[in-house]
C-alpha cells in the first residue's frame, strides 16, 4: 500500500509554495540574534528621550522595518516630532508613557489628546503625524518597544504639534 503526500498543505504555512528562490550569501541569509546589552544608542533622537536600534538596515540590512526600545526619563517630555512616512507601533514595557497630539474638533479648532498607558498596552502613529511622549512619572523611567516601517528611525523634531506647510 503506497501512500501519497500531498505536494503542498504541508507545514506551517499551507498557503505558501516552495517556488521562491534561495537566499543569497551575506546578512540577508541568516537570521540574526540581538541581544538587550547590544542596542545601538546611535539613533535619531529627540530631546527628553534616548532611542536604542535593536533590528534596522545598518546593523542588520532590514528593508522596511526598524525596530529598538526607547526610554523616557522620570518627568520628562520629549520634544513634538514626528516619523515622516513610516507608520511607528509602540508596546508600553514598563512605566506610565502619556502620548500626546492634536486633534480637530468639530468647530475646527485642534484639542490636545493625551493617551495615558500601562505596561502592556498598546499604541499606533500614522505618518506625519506630529506627537510626543511624556513620563509624568517623578521617580519611575517608562521604556517602550518601538516598531517602524521604515528600514531607520525618521525622527522630524518640530517647534509645536502643529504641522507647519510651507
Amino acid at each position: 500500500m503506497t501512500t501519497q503526500r500531498p505536494a503542498q498543505h504541508e507545514g506551517f504555512h499551507p498557503d505558501l509554495t516552495d517556488d521562491t528562490a534561495p537566499p543569497q550569501p551575506g546578512v540577508r541569509s541568516r537570521v540574526h540574534h540581538v541581544r538587550a546589552d547590544d542596542l545601538d544608542g546611535d539613533t535619531a533622537q529627540t530631546g527628553g528621550m534616548r532611542r536604542f536600534a535593536a533590528i534596522s538596515g545598518a546593523r542588520v540590512g532590514s528593508e522596511r522595518m526598524w525596530m529598538g526600545q526607547t526610554h523616557v526619563a522620570p518627568a520628562t517630555a520629549s520634544a513634538d516630532h514626528h516619523h515622516g512616512e513610516s507608520e511607528t507601533a509602540i508596546y508600553v514595557v514598563s512605566g506610565h508613557p502619556e502620548f500626546v497630539f492634536l486633534e480637530e474638533a468639530a468647530d475646527g479648532t485642534a484639542q490636545e489628546v493625551r493617551l495615558r498607558t500601562a505596561p502592556g498596552d498598546y499604541i499606533f502613529v500614522p505618518p506625519f503625524v506630529p506627537h510626543r511622549e511624556e513620563n509624568p512619572d517623578p521617580a519611575e523611567e517608562a521604556v517602550v518597544v518601538i516598531a517602524r516601517s521604515t528600514q531607520e528611525a525618521v525622527v522630524v523634531n518640530l517647534p509645536g504639534l502643529h504641522v507647519h506647510h510651507a
